[in-house]
């Protein structure tokens, strides 16, 4: 149980910054007594409560968005409802088909650390380049599209959600807060669907997680409500300061841990 809540911990902290929630809960498990990765199920069971967090942080837009969409009023705000089902399909589509693929050869830690750098300077240079131009009224189908196929390259652990959406959207020509917005309303459908998709799996095997279901569900917890912290104070932070600061830190953390793997300090799988 304080593993799971550990964990959950985690998971709160790591999900809404560009780091990587998956690539952390990946690497957290190694050093823990169970000494194990969590599991993909794990990992998509504990994001509902960071979800939770979205919906009751943006619980405002949210209603907005919803009521304009089913009105048809023509707004912006029925748009981006449009656009939100639009860029949901990529992760949809490519988590359900190559699930199989995502579970048992995406989580290498090889692979979590040499995401780590490379998307972590991916988004270090988007956020240097991009202008600083568009709101999320100029969002249109094509930008939404491209959105969701960014969205969908979290299906690796190390490339982070947050990170993939945020970077393209600064490509883009969007501003901070706007790409940042976007990208925790993008996420709720997706984040949800793989979620309870993973719960009633695991509620009928309990093989699937290291963790028994009341952990997992204590761990959910932990997260919604530290990852509603770090929602309130991400949304103040991009307002003065750029994406740097998780650049550096994606960089040194995946060197440390190609070190490590080079040096047989940790195992890859």
């Amino acid at each position: 149980m304080l593993e799971a809540l550990f964990l959950g911990l985690v998971q709160g902290l790591t999900e809404f910054i560009p780091v990587s929630s998956s690539a952390h809960l990946r690497i957290v498990g190694e050093f823990l007594p169970n000494a194990s990765d969590p599991g993909a199920a794990f990992t998509a069971i504990s994001q509902i409560g960071t979800e939770l967090a979205v919906l009751l942080y943006f619980r405002k837009d949210i209603a907005r968005i919803i009521r304009a969409w089913v009105t048809r009023d023509g707004s912006p705000e029925a748009r981006l409802g449009t656009l939100i089902i639009i860029g949901s399909l990529p992760i949809a589509i490519l988590g359900y088909l190559g699930q199989d693929y995502i579970t048992n050869h995406f989580r290498s830690l090889w692979v979590v650390a040499i995401s780590l750098i490379l998307f972590g300077l991916i988004l270090g240079y988007a956020d240097h380049i991009g202008k600083r131009e568009k709101s999320l009224e100029s969002l249109n189908a094509k930008d939404g599209l491209a959105y969701g196929f960014a969205q969908s390259l979290a299906l690796i652990p190390g490339v982070s959600r947050s990170g993939a959406t945020i970077a393209l959207g600064r490509f883009l020509g969007y501003k901070r807060e706007a790409a940042l917005r976007y990208s925790f309303l993008l996420a709720i459908p997706a984040v949800f669907g793989s979620g309870f998709y993973e719960l009633k799996a695991a509620i009928s095997d309990s093989t699937v997680s290291v963790y028994s279901m009341p952990e997992i569900l204590a761990a959910t917890v932990i997260a919604f409500i530290v990852g509603y912290s770090v929602i309130a104070w991400l949304m103040k932070f991009i307002t003065t300061k750029n994406f740097t600061p998780f650049v550096i830190y994606r960089v040194v953390l995946g060197t440390a841990l190609l070190v490590a793997l080079a040096t047989g300090a940790l195992s890859a799988q």
